[in-house]
């Protein structure tokens, strides 16, 4: 009987030959491009992950360590306690500053709350000029607040502006000094804040009313419900998330704000205007008091994470829940 040749998986398989012995090369190529492919991501946020570790979190670190040392001109690496928060707390300048903080903060957000839920509910009427309208509210988002503080500081200064205005036009009276004046010129940069800041608002209360299911108003409506019960039973009160995250936004933005400040009072008349931010920027830098400025930098953080922690716990929570 014959012996059977054996048997050739090329031909099994119907294979050309020597592509079993490829195989392996094929999938060596392969292993190499998926980690290239699964590293190329990496690599190219790499640089910028680590320029923001070193020049934003280091630098964090960096003046938290400040805050403890007897820091003037030039930095002292030496542990001194906490000193500096002492000198801080035993400042007047400082509890001004606080206060105008306080003053500031919370007319800036009702303000914005307010006219940015009321323009919110405007434009939800699907009137004709609603495009125009949106983009002339949201214009003031596009500048910066050192060229909103120019602007207004020009509009409110006396002789200038909004007084020559009314003088023009022959109400030779009118007089309008808040920007000069110690006990009115903190609602000046409250006046500016709001008007750039009102707009974002607006978007935000937009965007949360589109997105109302219109099954409900219509359901409402059918009930015998107006349009004043609509918006304060139903519509209003399911906004309570944007409403959360307009305050977070706006508080945020009110202990950060310094070149507001610097550039439509620079913190006067006098000290009147003076916030935490500006305090910080005279001591550290003007006054030659790097670990006094430290110290106060380090409690504007501790009023920023007590704003944004709970805002970022709240997402987490909702997506968790959903």
């Amino acid at each position: 009987m014959p012996k059977s040749e054996p048997l050739k998986i090329d031909a099994v398989l119907d294979l050309p030959e020597g592509s079993a012995t490829q195989a392996p090369t094929t999938a060596v190529n392969r292993g190499w491009g998926g980690t290239l492919e699964a590293w190329l991501p990496k690599l190219v946020v790499a640089p910028s992950f680590i320029a923001s570790l070193v020049f934003v979190y280091g630098f964090i670190l960096w003046t938290a360590w400040l805050s403890f040392t007897k820091s003037k001109m030039l930095p002292r690496y030496e542990w001194a306690g906490f000193i500096q928060y002492q000198k801080l707390w035993a400042n007047e300048r400082w509890w001004i500053a606080c206060k105008n903080l306080l003053t500031f903060g919370s007319l800036f957000i009702l303000i914005c709350l307010v006219l940015g839920v009321l323009i919110a509910i405007l434009l939800d009427q699907r009137i004709r000029i609603e495009g125009a309208l949106r983009t002339i509210y949201l214009y003031p988002m596009a500048l910066s607040f050192i060229v909103t503080g120019t602007a207004w500081r020009w509009m409110l200064t006396p002789g200038l502006g909004l007084e020559k205005l009314m003088h023009s036009w022959g109400w030779t009276s009118f007089e309008f000094a808040w920007l000069v004046d110690p006990k009115m010129a903190i609602y000046t940069i409250v006046i500016a804040g709001a008007w750039q800041s009102t707009g974002f608002v607006m978007a935000l209360f937009l965007a949360g009313l589109r997105g109302i299911d219109d099954a409900i108003i219509k359901a409402a409506r059918v009930d015998g419900a107006g349009t004043w019960r609509i918006y304060t039973r139903i519509i209003i009160p399911s906004l309570r998330p944007v409403f959360f995250s307009a305050f977070m936004i706006l508080g945020h933005i009110a202990v950060k704000s310094f070149d507001l400040v610097m550039a439509l009072t620079g913190g006067g008349p006098g000290i009147s205007t003076d916030l935490p931010a500006t305090y910080m920027y005279t001591y550290a830098f003007a006054r030659s008091q790097i670990g006094l400025g430290s110290a106060s930098a380090v409690v504007m953080l501790g009023g920023v994470l007590g704003i944004v922690l709970p805002y970022l716990y709240s997402e987490l929570r909702s997506k968790n829940h959903g």
